[in-house]
């Protein structure tokens, strides 16, 4: 059985999220009402019961595209890699139990928003942690998988930092030499964060969003407990900076500026050491450098830390092949525009 919960459900519905060990912070429900606040789409979190026993969280947002239907989990625009269904107690089930749980979450939803609410396009982007894609694939999704790197923290400091590139350690020793240094950020360290960004954008060819408003009410609900800004200066000029996100046992270097022009000097260097740092220093077990997918460039960057690989799936299915084409010209007009 399905049904779509309420502001009533949201105790109930984070307790889900956080005894999943593929819920994230993204799932919980202050996170999803402001995506559907800042105008990413109708919010409907689905919760999946078996009889009273509520067996899965699937947070979905509605838009139209004229007179079209389409379902985003998570919606473009929405700075976020991945969301997707949450399945309490998951790990602890069977290989055989996994299996049917899932293809029989997925049959639910699909019946849902192909046949209730009559969309014509949905895109699921699972969360690390369930590794399983075949319930996609046997539902008629087309599945790509994708990628992320996590850094176990659990190592120790010191252990992390013989385990990173030579050339890394070189460079981080070089910034701390040539006199930059790291502080805290704050509210007014977004807008330099995201018109670093923006900027860069521009400079590549993009028409990039304006996410201000956006990361603002994130800032407002989960800033200091959940969310750290740590901000690079030299000569007294900001010249590097990241929003990292914490949950749980995990902290996610989610929005950063991109490469200084500083010649022979490297900030965002220092700045992910320093994060890694204090993220040792507060207990956590697990540190997400967000999207090490297809950009060679940053996968270069990413992997000098020595991090792990971690999996997800970018999993979309469309109710007919007509629809699939007109996707498709829609998405080669529109490619100028970037966003997640």
């Amino acid at each position: 059985m399905i049904r779509i919960g309420t502001k009533d459900d949201k105790e109930i519905w984070n307790k889900a999220v956080l005894d999943s060990n593929h819920g994230t912070i993204f799932h919980t429900w202050d996170w999803l009402k402001i995506i559907e606040e800042q105008g990413k789409g109708k919010l409907y979190p689905l919760m999946i019961y078996k009889g009273s026993q509520l067996t899965a969280l699937y947070p979905l947002f509605i838009q139209k595209k004229g007179f079209v239907k389409v379902a985003f989990s998570p919606p473009p625009g929405s700075y976020l890699l991945y969301l997707g269904p949450v399945i309490p107690g998951y790990d602890d089930l069977k290989q055989h139990k996994k299996e049917s749980v899932l293809m029989k979450i997925q049959d639910e939803v699909d019946k849902y928003l192909f046949s209730e609410i009559k969309c014509k396009y949905v895109r699921i982007r699972s969360a690390p942690g369930i590794l399983d894609a075949r319930p996609f694939k046997w539902s008629g999704y087309d599945i790509e998988p994708v990628y992320t790197y996590r850094l176990d923290l659990k190592k120790g400091i010191n252990c992390i930092w013989s385990e990173f590139d030579r050339k890394l350690r070189v460079s981080i020793n070089h910034c701390i030499k040539e006199g930059v240094t790291v502080r805290d950020g704050d509210r007014y360290d977004l807008e330099y964060i995201l018109d670093s960004l923006s900027r860069r954008y521009r400079e590549q060819g993009y028409r990039p969003s304006d996410y201000m408003d956006y990361i603002n009410e994130l800032y407002n609900k989960f800033y200091p407990d959940n969310m750290k800004i740590f901000v690079a200066c030299y000569n007294n000029q900001s010249v590097g900076g990241m929003i990292s996100i914490i949950y749980e046992d995990l902290i996610y270097m989610w929005v950063g500026v991109p490469k200084s022009e500083l010649k022979g000097i490297y900030p965002n260097d220092l700045i992910q050491w320093e994060l890694i740092k204090w993220a040792c220093g507060k207990g956590l077990n697990y540190f997400e450098e967000m999207d090490s997918g297809d950009d060679l460039r940053l996968v270069k960057f990413k992997s000098k830390f020595n991090p792990e690989i971690g999996i997800w799936y970018n999993a979309e299915k469309y109710a007919s092949n007509n629809y699939k084409i007109m996707k498709k010209a829609n998405e080669m007009y529109n490619q100028m525009y970037h966003y997640f």
